[in-house]
């Protein structure tokens, strides 16, 4: 499944081997930002704590989740951040991991931060995403 109203970017004279388009150009009716999914079970209890990998397979099913509610697919994202609460590069690389393999073939920009604490307690990932979509949002 493909979002029409946007157009990755991936300049020809840059690396082929980012994981990711550098931009991203859309032209839709309706642009959905999310806030940050957190690895948040339904009774507001972090998941997988200690376990970077698990808490982002969790932020990801949530964000897919905050996604549809509103309207949208994860093919409808143009843009994301991944923070993962650590210095480690092994740390980011296995989240992101993660994150790409959700995406799967949908390779929207994203940035991937790495940083001292997050705002849940035992939090190690959040993920934000932007999203374009054709028609009007799920309000409330």
């Amino acid at each position: 499944m493909t979002n029409e109203a946007i157009t990755f970017i991936r300049p020809p004279t840059l690396t082929d081997q980012a994981p990711y388009a550098y931009a991203a150009t859309a032209s839709a009716k309706q642009a959905i930002y999310t806030a940050g999914a957190c690895p948040l079970d339904a009774d507001g209890q972090t998941v997988a704590v200690g376990d970077y990998v698990g808490q982002a397979r969790q932020v990801m099913a949530n964000l897919v989740v905050t996604l549809r509610e509103a309207g949208a697919e994860l093919t409808d994202v143009v843009k994301s951040t991944v923070y993962v609460a650590s210095s480690q590069r092994d740390d980011l690389n296995a989240v992101w991991d993660v994150v790409h393999s959700t995406f799967g073939h949908h390779d929207a920009p994203s940035t991937l931060l790495g940083v001292s604490v997050l705002g849940w307690p035992n939090q190690l990932v959040e993920v934000e995403a932007i999203a374009v979509v054709a028609g009007p949002a799920s309000t409330y």
